[in-house]
């Protein structure tokens, strides 16, 4: 049975088949047809509701796409919709800006705006001036698409929901909220069954591997944005899974000052993992703000983004280039793999049977090396790679003592460079040690053509990404060494040679 609270009220749910998503039990179960369904695979943000969680003495309230959450991620939270917001006959300060600003048309995308709205402003930061963060609102509402107002009144309508936000019922009841989601804290295992199906929800690292044992056919559950399209898009039912979200050991982050490792649970969400990563690689984080949208980083996990093996997960070909190792777990015990060699084709990896990740190993950076990485897709926000490259290159005296290049999109998995690395080892940093690396760099990969990209093209960024790499580098180092004419070389060889777009 899994608890949890619709609102105020507890609902206590034993026989619900484990494929429901959280829109259709709102929608079919419930019959609260105030979320809607726009695509059924979280790329619209039409269904968006909100979860609250206890965190320490408050709650966290986070948007996610309902289409892609299944009914056992429920378990032991707050589940907020559109329905419960107006309260006492008044719309709530989200709804009215909605309306004052003239943000909806057709109103079908709308409950999904005023949800990621109502998150955005319960989690709102101000700048030190006091001034809305235009950055802030663009990332709470990338995932929300809307075909008739062209956004700008609904930007609008997020600055006045931040600037009108008052106490509202939720406010005024967080700390009975707080209690009662204490009550309802998993602490035991529970089970969900439903048309012959069923879930399995442990809270301890053992009792996951002993169900992974009892149940080799059962699929990990984690976040669920890809798994759940199985259902969604592909109508597929799975016939078991096990839920990974109340197994604390495997949400939770370790970065002790004495430590030379950051160590991140496998079930970690993505939104939880920005602050560690951005504080020891930049360009992570900045990764990570494009990866996909927020409701799918609420969900979406670390582990899930390793685990799945796409070709063009965005964190694996940056994890590589980090020299990062996970830890794996079964029921014999764990042992540790270099995430480069999980990868073995396409979509299969080294993973024994019963066997699951546990934890992400990543080295923390040395003041030698310099790590960065790139993302080109077709979109800026919320879309999949056409080629993710990261980069740390470790120079000594100006030469290649040490270079990884990853890729993602280049291969049927995610993959090092391992020619234009050969070719790059020992040389002088110039353009010319790049230009070589780069006809090294096309025999490395062999890149399909699909609808995001060409071979052709695909070949042809990666070179440019390498390149862009030394001049990023190049500038920074002779802004180091107060060098203006090798940052003026630089710039020039950046006009000339990098025409992709990132």
């Amino acid at each position: 049975m899994i608890q949890f609270l619709l609102n105020q009220e507890l609902r206590q749910e034993a026989h619900l088949d484990p494929n429901m998503t959280v829109l259709n039990y709102l929608r079919q179960h419930l019959k609260k047809t105030g979320t809607k369904e726009g695509c059924a695979s979280g790329d619209c943000g039409a269904c968006s509701v909100v979860l609250a969680e206890v965190d320490g003495d408050k709650l966290k309230y986070s948007s996610i796409n309902s289409c892609l959450t299944f009914v056992s991620a429920l378990h032991g939270k707050q589940l907020i919709t559109v329905e419960d917001l107006k309260h006492q006959g008044k719309l709530h300060t989200t709804q009215q800006a909605m309306a004052d600003c003239h943000g909806s048309q057709c109103g079908f995308c709308t409950p999904g705006f005023v949800m990621s709205l109502f998150a955005l402003q319960k989690s709102h930061k101000e700048n030190q001036d006091g001034q809305t963060d235009n950055a802030e609102i663009q990332e709470a509402l990338a995932g929300n698409l809307c075909r008739c107002t062209g956004y700008r009144p609904i930007i609008e309508a997020a600055k006045q929901t931040i600037q009108s936000a008052e106490d509202d019922q939720f406010d005024t009841s967080e700390q009975d909220t707080i209690a009662r989601l204490k009550t309802l804290s998993p602490t035991d295992p529970a089970v969900l069954t439903g048309n012959g199906r069923e879930v399995y929800l442990p809270t301890t690292i053992d009792q996951v591997s002993e169900l992974l044992n009892n149940h080799p056919n059962a699929k990990l559950l984690a976040g669920g944005t890809d798994l759940a399209l199985e259902v969604t898009q592909f109508n597929r039912a799975i016939e078991s899974l096990i839920y990974l979200g109340n197994v604390s050991a495997l949400n939770k982050i370790e970065d002790s000052s004495d430590s030379k490792e950051i160590k991140i649970g496998a079930a970690t969400p993505l939104s939880d993992c920005y602050s560690v990563l951005a504080t020891y690689f930049p360009d992570f984080g900045a990764l990570l703000h494009r990866f996909a949208s927020l409701q799918i980083r609420n969900q979406g996990t670390l582990g899930g983004n390793i685990g799945n093996a796409s070709p063009i997960g965005d964190s694996p070909p940056l994890l590589i280039a980090l020299g990062a190792s996970i830890v794996l777990r079964s029921h014999k015990g764990t042992r540790t793999l270099l995430l480069e060699d999980f990868f073995i084709d396409y979509k299969k990896t080294a993973l024994a049977n019963n066997e699951f990740i546990e934890t992400i190993v990543i080295p923390k950076p040395n003041t030698q090396s310099t790590f960065k990485a790139y993302k080109v897709s077709k979109r800026l926000d919320d879309d999949i790679s056409a080629v993710c490259g990261a980069f740390n290159i470790e120079l000594s005296n100006n030469k290649v003592s040490t270079a990884i290049l990853a890729f993602g999109g280049m291969a049927a998995i995610p993959k090092r460079a391992t020619s234009a690395e050969a070719s790059l080892l020992g040389k002088e940093w110039r353009s010319e040690t790049i230009e070589s690396a780069c006809k090294a760099l096309a025999t490395d990969f062999s890149p399909l053509s699909d609808f995001r990209a060409s071979h052709q093209y695909r070949t042809l960024v990666s070179q440019n990404l390498l390149r862009k790499y030394f001049i990023e580098s190049s500038i920074e180092q002779s802004a180091e060494q107060s060098t203006h004419s090798s940052a003026y070389d630089a710039l020039a060889y950046d006009a000339t040679r990098v025409t992709s777009y990132v």
